[in-house]
């Protein structure tokens, strides 16, 4: 990897920390309660292994079949699912992924559950909600059917419920992005509320676009592509 290429990627991380720094004082917060995903998504193997020389240890992958290409040959790091999961596609993404962001039925997470339990291994999941109302997104449609999975899921003995997961409106007006996201954190604080035994902890939300927003709003976790590796080519 070029040394050029090397000091765009630590450039752009150290810009979108600050960044960060900046949201998290407007609102109150400590940067330190907000994690940052290399989102790797039509990226080649060698920028993640850019990423991974500059010390990025928390990635996130869109599809299992790339993230299985990718990754093969990288270990000590930290890879997540983030993209919609097909039920037939539970087995493989058990064994590569350390959780899946993208979980939308009971359905999907009982196939998981059966998965991990013939592999011994326990996983983190994310339930995600349609905040937006996009026919284009996946996502529970509405925090009710959210709610009515989450005992359910918290009762899978390989499963370990985390918190919740969105993507913001495809959309320029902040207004209806913050929205958007006010009303994922609202419902994971009822959550939290809720369910004092779970350990809900993570509010992934906010990608390059308005990840400023999302860590005003309360994001624990942002998920970054373009913002740390340029503009994606289209694919």
């Amino acid at each position: 990897m070029s040394v050029s290429c090397q000091t765009g990627f630590a450039r752009n991380l150290l810009e979108v920390r600050e960044r960060v720094a900046r949201a998290a004082a407007r609102a109150g917060r400590r940067p330190e309660e907000i994690r940052i995903m290399a989102v790797t998504k039509t990226f080649p193997e060698q920028v993640v292994r850019l990423a991974w020389e500059g010390g990025q240890r928390l990635f996130g992958e869109n599809r299992v079949q790339e993230a299985e290409a990718k990754y093969a040959r990288l270990r000590d790091l930290e890879l997540h699912l983030i993209g919609h999961l097909q039920r037939n596609k539970a087995r493989k993404a058990a064994e590569l992924f350390a959780g899946v962001h993208s979980i939308d039925k009971i359905e999907t997470a009982q196939a998981l559950e059966s998965a991990c339990s013939a592999l011994n291994r326990n996983m983190e999941v994310l339930l995600e909600l349609n905040t937006s109302g996009e026919a284009s997104k996946f996502g529970f449609e509405s925090a009710e059917a959210l709610r009515a999975c989450v005992e359910p899921i918290l009762a899978l003995p390989h499963l370990r419920l985390r918190g919740l997961m969105t993507v913001g409106p495809l959309t320029t007006e902040l207004d209806r992005i913050r929205a958007s996201f006010k009303k994922l954190s609202e419902l994971f604080r009822r959550l939290q509320g809720e369910y004092p035994q779970a350990s809900l902890d993570t509010l992934s939300m906010g990608m390059s676009g308005d990840f400023e927003a999302a860590v005003e709003e309360g994001s624990t976790m942002l998920r970054l592509g373009s913002a740390l590796f340029g503009p994606r080519e289209n694919r």
